[in-house]
């Protein structure tokens, strides 16, 4: 069976994902071709385990100051080239397309009649799940960003639903330093997350930004351009996460029985729902804005107790490979039996 992966670029967790089920179909041998797109080829980096990949177009949103813009988004995706680029893209050698939430790949797929199952975050909100901010424009859009003929949603809890736990590959943690602060605050202004980290010498804030700032940066903060390894690395050790409301980190920190603080995407769908469902289950607190008094009492907060999800990339290759894909519910009820999830998670 050959395969092409389709997976979006925009943000990074889409890339984790990508990189456990990168691992484990190599691990059975599988014949597998990928695709990226939603962000420029030169701004991929760690992409060994993908080899010889290929970047489309692809479409993405524009955010500014910590909000969705929703002009720059229509203006970005109307002057793309992804429609040239779908229409290109030929499928005849491939058995199936794999798709994590990459309108290329699903919508030519749809166009050749090619097997196609998503993989996603994004699909587990196609349930009745804990979303806030849900209209009809956001439906339309989860159905037909990126059509799939069968669509495997993950999330930290099941719901009573047929979805998967978390894609989840982390390191062991040898060591913890309690004042160590891990900050991934992506969409957040460089300047902004220094002035909110400013009064909080007592702990060290390993900050990782694309961008740097324009004034100096305190003695307390550290801060690091991206660097898959050593992010993972201050992940295992750091006390605490103060990231975006993505679902990759998110579920990182989780699995290593980290407190997390999140802070959404103010205009998209998909965070503000994930702060609705760390927020029903007690896994997070939340702040709408940069808050230093959210942040002053976090800080005191205790570590949570770890969950630990499954090999999950490995279940679903060979649930993949069986060819029943009308059967997703098994492979949930197989993943799920696995899980101990907290007595206030229940």
């Amino acid at each position: 069976m050959k395969i092409l992966y389709g997976v979006q670029g925009t943000g990074n967790g889409h890339l984790s994902r990508a990189r456990v089920m990168a691992k484990a179909l190599a691990e059975r041998g599988a014949e597998v071709d990928y695709l990226f797109s939603g962000r420029p080829q030169s701004q991929f980096f760690d992409m060994d385990i993908f080899g010889d990949y290929r970047v489309a177009t692809g479409l993405t949103f524009i955010s500014k100051a910590g909000r969705i813009s929703s002009v720059e988004t229509v203006r970005h995706n109307l002057s793309c080239r992804w429609w040239q680029d779908m229409r290109g893209l030929d499928l005849s050698s491939y058995d199936l397309v794999l798709n994590d939430f990459e309108p290329v790949s699903a919508w030519a797929a749809r166009r050749q009649k090619v097997p196609c199952i998503g993989i996603s975050h994004q699909a587990a909100l196609r349930f009745d799940v804990p979303k806030v901010g849900n209209t009809w424009f956001n439906e339309r859009l989860l159905q037909y960003f990126a059509p799939v003929d069968v669509a495997l949603g993950c999330h930290w809890h099941h719901f009573g639903f047929p979805l998967l736990p978390p894609f989840v590959d982390v390191g062991e943690v040898s060591e913890e330093h309690g004042h160590d602060i891990l900050v991934y605050l992506p969409f957040e202004a460089a300047d902004d997350i220094i002035d909110f980290l400013r009064p909080f010498e007592n702990y060290r804030f390993l900050v990782y930004h694309a961008q740097s700032p324009n004034g100096p940066v305190p003695e307390h903060i550290q801060w690091h351009g991206f660097c898959r390894e050593g992010f993972r690395r201050h992940l295992a050790e750091a006390g605490g996460v103060v990231a975006n409301a993505g679902f990759e980190l998110a579920s990182e920190a989780l699995t290593l029985g980290k407190k997390l603080l999140v802070k959404p995407l103010l205009g998209q769908f998909e965070q503000l729902s994930n702060v609705a469902a760390l927020q029903l289950l007690g896994a997070a607190q939340t702040m709408m804005h940069l808050s230093r008094d959210v942040m002053r009492s976090w800080l005191k907060s205790a570590s949570p107790e770890p969950v630990r999800y499954p090999a999950v990339g490995d279940a679903l290759v060979q649930w993949v490979e069986q060819g029943e894909w009308h059967r997703g519910d098994v492979l949930s009820e197989q993943l799920w039996s696995q899980v101990r999830l907290p007595d206030t998670w229940r």
